[in-house]
């Protein structure tokens, strides 16, 4: 399913299920299998997988799999994924710049 007023997705697979994510080049998991990573109840794994999308995927991608919300409902568990990404995130998302490492890591 794709929201009206958004660019397509970079590949039609990402709308079907049973496909592999460019993105996640590293793992064997589904289009389907992602979306279920992505409600886990643990905060963490979540803050993983929703970590390895918005570093490896397009942008325009990373919305047909998540809402602005979702992603600042995790972003203290978030930030330690987003490697160089950290800085171009907070942006579009009206966030501060994040303090890398956090002051009570160092």
């Amino acid at each position: 399913m794709v929201r009206s007023g958004l660019l397509p997705p970079t590949s039609p697979e990402l709308c079907e299920e049973d496909a592999r994510p460019y993105f996640l080049w590293w793992t064997d998991v589904t289009v389907g299998e992602f979306r279920q990573l992505l409600r886990s109840s643990d905060v963490e794994e979540r803050a993983y997988w929703l970590g390895a999308l918005l570093r490896e995927a397009n942008t325009r991608d990373v919305w047909l799999f998540v809402e602005p919300a979702q992603i600042r409902a995790v972003w203290p568990h978030l930030l330690r994924h987003l490697g160089r990404t950290r800085s171009r995130w907070a942006f579009l998302l009206g966030l501060p710049e994040p303090q890398w490492p956090p002051a009570e890591a160092v």
